[in-house]
């Protein structure tokens, strides 16, 4: 085969440093549309991004050129400084160190999108360690719970 040809589909979540609700919604639409300018650069077309005030969730399409922590480090790294430019209130904001990083197929597209746009609502009732357990448990990953929160 003279080409590659690769669609690799990655559902990411990670959060704000110890969970610091600095997401606001006066600052989110701007942070998700420059992140998403960020997936472009990296050949790595976001589908949906959402969250809420202390973390992210990206459906995204992995380019074969780039490997997925590449990926997450630079948008994490390029978002935390567009962030710390938005302001006094930002100064300080940082992403958690790690993250979590699913693979999906075509057929989850779909439902991986409303999951995504309905963060608000679900997190009215649910917790971000609570819905990361239910993520783990979904794709089967294994994790220990004295390393998993910072």
């Amino acid at each position: 085969m003279p080409q590659s040809l690769a669609k690799l589909l990655v559902h990411a979540v990670f959060s704000t440093k110890n969970r610091a609700p600095a997401i606001t919604s006066e600052i989110e639409a701007g942070l998700h549309a420059y992140m998403a300018g960020v997936f472009e650069n990296l050949e790595s077309h976001a589908i949906q991004i959402g969250g809420v005030e202390d973390h992210v969730h990206v459906l995204f399409r992995l380019s074969k050129n780039k490997t997925l922590v590449e990926v997450i480090q630079k948008i994490k790294a390029n978002s935390s400084f567009w962030m710390k430019k938005q302001g006094k209130a930002h100064a300080q904001f940082q992403w958690q160190a790690g993250y979590g990083a699913f693979s999906i197929g075509e057929s989850g597209v779909q439902d991986v999108t409303r999951y995504i746009l309905d963060q608000k609502t679900r997190h009215q009732k649910m917790s971000y360690q609570d819905e990361l357990r239910k993520l783990f448990a979904a794709y089967n990953v294994e994790f220990d719970e004295r390393y998993v929160w910072e």
